[in-house]
């Protein structure tokens, strides 16, 4: 890729997940006995955080996930409206195998390792560009939260 040329690729925001009705039954449940224990001992403001989160919670299950566009260009990599320099980025790594994703290793203090869905075929044109800017290559997974709430079915 030479240096006024960009990739450029979209991918949902999040893998969607079919939820069943036993699902939200599940969690209606939880929340309903998490917050009658709270009020059982008098504690009134996590019982009203707890069924917030409940409904938050079911609102972002059955929210249809948004589609993100990407580019890498000679800034940097920008995810949607947001940009990541590579002066910011310290290491990246690309899977090429089951389900494809570039993480990149970033100055940010929360959640520094972010994951980005890649398509097959320009895993080794994305690879290039990194090395080229001189970003050290070094493997990397999902951070345990992603599995997590993954597992979680989220």
């Amino acid at each position: 890729m030479d240096s006024n040329q960009t990739l450029q690729w979209s991918a949902l925001e999040y893998e969607e997940k079919d939820r069943s009705n036993d699902w939200f039954w599940a969690l209606g449940v939880i929340i309903f006995a998490a917050a009658i224990t709270s009020i059982i001992y008098s504690n009134y403001f996590f019982a009203v955080l707890v069924i917030l989160g409940g409904v938050l919670l079911g609102f972002f299950a059955i929210k249809k996930p948004d589609t993100v566009f990407y580019e890498l260009n000679e800034k940097g990599l920008k995810m949607g409206t947001h940009l990541y320099p590579y002066e910011t980025i310290s290491t990246f790594w690309v899977r090429k195998e089951i389900d494809p994703k570039l993480f990149i290793k970033s100055s940010r203090f929360f959640m520094p390792i972010i994951s980005v869905p890649i398509h097959p075929e320009s895993a080794e044109q994305i690879r290039e560009v990194f090395v080229s800017k001189n970003i050290i290559e070094e493997e990397m997974k999902e951070p345990t939260s992603e599995k997590i709430i993954d597992s979680l079915g989220f």
